[in-house]
Order: structure tokens, then sequence, then C-alpha cells
């Protein structure tokens, strides 16, 4: 029996963590759950997997909470302290970290303290902090188990093959909804149509992300963290039909893929179950009936936001950290009608034009450099 804290338990990859819990009752047991605010989802959840302890960030969704479920035995807790106390439970094997945002990183980097194993969704604890977490998790011999579909099928090709045996990372992308535009067709775009992702169902913040490959840039930071990659080592490919969910290329020339079908099951289950691989009755990949796979070069001119992310990216210390704040400053102004879609990557560019380096940052250094590309955008 594995014990599992699910941190982001009513998003995507959190309920969908929940559907392979209950494939699995005699194998996974939820010990924690916590969420932002969302009180109907959760305390349905609490209802059905009876954990130790939920947590709403919110702290008037979490007394609401405490009232709905006072007949049981779940502790109610809110704010950072809630989440940590979640992240770090005596009873917890696998901590999932799928909150969205930078809220994610202190809880998972009190899990590793904790010696929790970690099933990582949570892109901004490698992007803002991978050279604390990376460092931490070694220190304290923990793995970190990659969620992302993407990193996923990377670690999955690694299997059984040396690191220095590694020639470089193929980081596969869909190219969103707008691939093949130019510069001058993205100027009317709208945000339902930047939303129209053909492939994957995702939250609108990623969905926006993926339409400017800004998704694709945090995930190439992921990955050097990851894998141990130099930035130049790792390629990112346009991959339209999502069905080779990434890859490795070997010193010999070999390529090692990962394939199947878009759905986030397979990686959560993956990171659940790591050695193991268990049965999961989703759709299966038919290769028969895949008329073609098709790879192209991402076009970084027209989607600026890949190549400002390569450039913070080897710009390191605290830039990712301001590549990252500044898209989530744009996307959501872009969302609310504010600015138009090319505007997101010229708000970004203007961010870490601005911003002075801290070469080595702490978390503290972090947060304050989070905390002040928002209030100047």
């Amino acid at each position: 029996m594995k014990n599992l804290s699910v941190l982001g338990c009513t998003g995507s990859i959190g309920t969908q963590t929940l559907d392979i819990v209950r494939s699995y009752p005699d194998k996974l047991k939820v010990t924690a759950l916590a969420a932002m605010k969302s009180v109907d989802k959760i305390e349905e959840q609490i209802r059905e997997f009876h954990p130790e302890v939920a947590v709403l960030y919110d702290e008037k969704a979490a007394e609401d909470l405490k009232s709905r479920i006072s007949d049981t035995d779940t502790k109610v807790l809110t704010g950072m302290d809630g989440l940590l106390e979640a992240a770090t439970l005596d009873s917890t094997d696998i901590v999932v970290g799928a909150i969205v945002g930078m809220i994610g990183i202190r809880p998972t980097v009190a899990a590793i303290k904790a010696h929790k194993t970690i099933a990582l969704a949570n892109k901004e604890t490698l992007v803002a902090a991978g050279h604390i977490v990376m460092q931490l998790a070694k220190e304290n011999g923990v793995q970190i188990l990659p969620v992302d579909s993407e990193h996923s099928a990377i670690f999955q090709s690694l299997q059984g093959n040396e690191h220095k045996c590694v020639e470089k990372i193929l980081l596969t992308a869909s190219g969103g909804p707008f691939r093949g535009k130019k510069k001058e067709d993205l100027v009317g775009m709208t945000a339902a149509e930047a939303l129209k992702h053909p492939n994957w169902s995702m939250g609108p913040k990623v969905t926006i992300d993926s339409s400017t490959l800004v998704n694709k840039g945090l995930e190439v930071m992921e990955a050097h963290w990851l894998f141990d990659v130099d930035y130049d080592d790792i390629d990112v490919i346009v991959h339209p039909q999502s069905i080779v969910h990434s890859a490795v290329q070997y010193v010999d020339g070999a390529v090692i893929a990962q394939l199947g079908v878009p759905d986030m099951h397979l990686p959560i289950q993956y990171a659940l179950f790591y050695p193991n691989r268990m049965f999961l009755g989703q759709e299966r990949l038919d290769l028969a009936k895949l008329s073609q796979l098709t790879f192209e070069k991402p076009d970084m001119e027209t989607f600026h936001g890949l190549a400002l992310a390569f450039k913070a990216a080897k710009t390191g210390g605290s830039m990712p950290t301001v590549f990252n704040a500044a898209n989530e400053v744009a996307v959501r102004r872009f969302l609310n009608n504010e600015i138009t879609y090319p505007e997101i990557t010229e708000e970004i560019e203007k961010a870490m034009d601005a911003h002075k380096l801290i070469e080595n940052p702490s978390l503290d250094e972090i947060f304050e450099t989070e905390k002040a590309v928002r209030q100047c955008l």
C-alpha cells in the first residue's frame, strides 16, 4: 500500500490521480488532499477517500469546509502551514505536487526534507528553484518522478541506459492551435481561439501557454534539471499528432521514444507505481490506424516565447523566475481582454530586459523576484 498526499486535488492532474486511486484501492490510499478554494469538489473527494487531512489554501473556504465535514474524522487546515503539513505527514509515502504556481515550491521542499517521494507536476518548482530542489533531493536521497507527459516519456526512454550515453533530449510539442501561422496572423487572435487546443484537454493557463510555446520553454527548463542535460542538448520538435510524447537520442544514434494516445493517466500512474507497470484501462494506441507521424522545427521567430525561454534558461539565476512570473501576469491579462495575444511575449521580454540578475537566488529571493515582477507589469 502506498499512501498519497495529493496537492492540487481538484485540478486536472489531481482528479486524474484520484481516478487511478479508484482503480487500485488495495494499493493506493489518500492520506491528504489539498486545493486552493474548491469547497464543493474537495468535499466530495473527502467523503469518498477519507483522508486524514484536507487543506484549502483560502481561509474562508477552509472554514466553510470545516463546517460541512464536521461529521467526518478529516482534519481541515488552511494556508501555507496547511500545505506544509499535508506534504510532510508521517503516514504519507508519495507527495503528488500538482498545485499550479509558485505556491507549490515550499511544500515540495518540505516534502523532500521529510524524505517523501515526489511525483512532480508543478512546473514552477524546477523552473524557479531547480538549483535548490535537485540538490536537496540528492542530499536526502529522494526520487523526483516526473508527471508531465513529456518528462515522463523522457524518463521512460532513459530506463536501462547510462546517463553518459545520452546525446540529446528530443522534447515534442503539438504546436498548439496556431501552428503554421506567422506573426501578422496572431495580432487579432482571441482567447477563445487560443483555448482551442487540437489534442489535449487542459486548464486555460496551460492551454494559452501551449499556444505561445511558452509551456514548451518551461518544460525545457524542467528537463534540464530533471535529467541533468545541457540546454544545448535539448531540442524542441513540433509533432502535431501528439503521439510521440518525447524521446532520447543516444551517442550511437539510436532514438528511443515513448508513444501513446494523448492522455495523462499513463504518466501519472507510471510515477505512482514506478518502477512497476500496472494495467491501465484507457484507450490503446493503434499503430495500424495512424495515417502519419510528422515532425518539424519550431518557428521561434513567430512564437518568440520559446526563444525567450531558452534565453532565460541559459542566463539562469533569477531570470527563469522573471520569465515565468511575467508570463503568468500576461496570460491573465490576455484572458481578461486587457492585452492582445502578441503582447503576451512582449510583456515577458520587457520584464526580462528590466531585471537585475541574481546569480544564485535563495528561496526568499526567488519569491521576492516574483513579487517584484508582478508589481511592475
